[in-house]
């Protein structure tokens, strides 16, 4: 069964960056369209970045132009980029894919903008 490890989280003041890493075993991830979603304390886990088998991206309106996501499928890994960011980012961020198939959530990587 694939597992997704997600890495790459920590503290960072406002305005810095961060790039997190998604691997998973497993090979069949180059086939999927993946996403990074995060899930801040008392909300519901949000679809933030997208990007398919083919490289194309797809980003919610509050991280457009600040968050690039990429993926590498000979490594079986996709990264998010985080530039600028802004406290209201503070959450635990996961990667899975973006169709109603799911793999298992991976415990995810935790992301405190703050000064």
């Amino acid at each position: 069964q694939v597992q997704l490890v997600e890495s790459g989280g920590g503290l960072v003041q406002p305005g810095g960056s961060l790039r997190l890493s998604c691997a998973a075993s497993g090979s069949d991830f180059v086939f999927y369209a993946m996403g990074w979603y995060r899930q801040a304390p008392g909300k519901q886990r949000e679809l933030v970045a997208a990007i398919t088998s083919g490289a194309i991206t797809n980003y919610a309106d509050s991280v457009k132009g600040r968050f690039t996501i990429y993926r590498d499928n000979a490594k079986n890994t996709v990264y998010l980029q985080m530039n600028s960011l802004k406290p209201e980012y503070t959450a635990v961020y996961y990667c899975n894919t973006v169709h109603s198939y799911k793999y298992p959530w991976g415990k995810g990587t935790q992301v405190t903008v703050s000064s």
